[in-house]
């Protein structure tokens, strides 16, 4: 058996199921156990999707199944300069629980003038770590643009703040982060308003920051009605709530960008 197949056998021992690799990643069940049974081998693109999923590099499939194994362990958190980052995460896990289940977001972005980005994340608990797994799905029939982007991520509790820190799964992954200020009371757990941060894929990577809004839909929603409202809505939308266009569309809600030039 080839290096490859046996270190993509290893990185899958770390989930709960191949199954779960493959949809989290978009790939065929079928063609995934092909590469694990070393009969084919992934092309660079899947290969760069299925070590994003890991938190690997590509070229780290290619080492020696033992080096790959010790790779896989220390994933993350190599040198001690990393781990006073990583002890950032949860914070508070008591306070974090009572914001778990799934969110409807919205925010602005330049890659979308004038429109408003509605996604879907899920907020959840694993392993003492509250984690965060978002969808961007967007149909642009006029621009023959069809986006479909997976971001993963962690969550902390700090100070009576939200800080939310992603990174998208694909060939170039980016981060972003989000700062969400909690339900102001107990009895009206309904909206996330904060800060989000991130770069603009259609804009050359302009890096900007916007308001952002997330909508909280409880523990077990309808998944599919979820992504369906997913995409790119005008501010006059009566898709939107009425709170989440008032907090966008406020004359204080700048969408804030960095000059290109000097």
């Amino acid at each position: 058996m080839s290096a490859l197949a046996e270190n993509l056998k290893a990185a899958c021992a770390t989930v709960r199921s191949i199954s779960h690799v493959c949809r989290e990643i978009g790939l065929n069940r079928q063609q995934f156990n092909r590469y694990i049974n070393g009969e084919t081998r992934p092309s660079a693109h899947n290969l760069a999707r299925i070590a994003g999923f890991f938190g690997l590099q590509a070229g780290d499939f290619a080492l020696a199944p033992a080096a790959f194994r010790q790779r896989l362990e220390h994933r993350g958190r190599s040198g001690g300069e990393g781990l006073p980052l990583l002890d950032g995460f949860p914070g508070d896990l008591a306070a974090l629980r009572r914001h778990a289940g799934y969110f409807q977001t919205y925010h602005c972005t330049p890659s979308w003038p004038g429109l408003v980005v509605c996604s879907c994340s899920r907020l959840y608990e694993e392993n003492g770590e509250m984690r965060v797994k978002s969808i961007e799905r967007i149909r642009d029939t006029v621009n023959e643009i069809r986006q479909d982007s997976k971001y993963v991520g962690l969550a902390a509790y700090w100070r009576n703040r939200i800080f939310i820190t992603e990174r998208s799964l694909g060939m170039n992954p980016m981060l972003s982060q989000a700062i969400l200020i909690p339900f102001e009371m107990a009895h009206q757990r309904v909206y996330l308003r904060g800060v989000t941060t991130g770069v603009s894929w259609r804009k050359g990577n302009l890096p900007y920051a916007t308001r952002t809004i997330w909508r909280h839909m409880g523990a077990k929603p309808d998944l599919r009605a979820l992504l369906r409202r997913c995409g790119v809505l005008p501010l006059a939308s009566r898709q939107l709530p009425p709170t989440v266009r008032a907090f966008l569309d406020s004359p204080s809600a700048e969408l804030l960008t960095v000059p290109t030039e000097y």
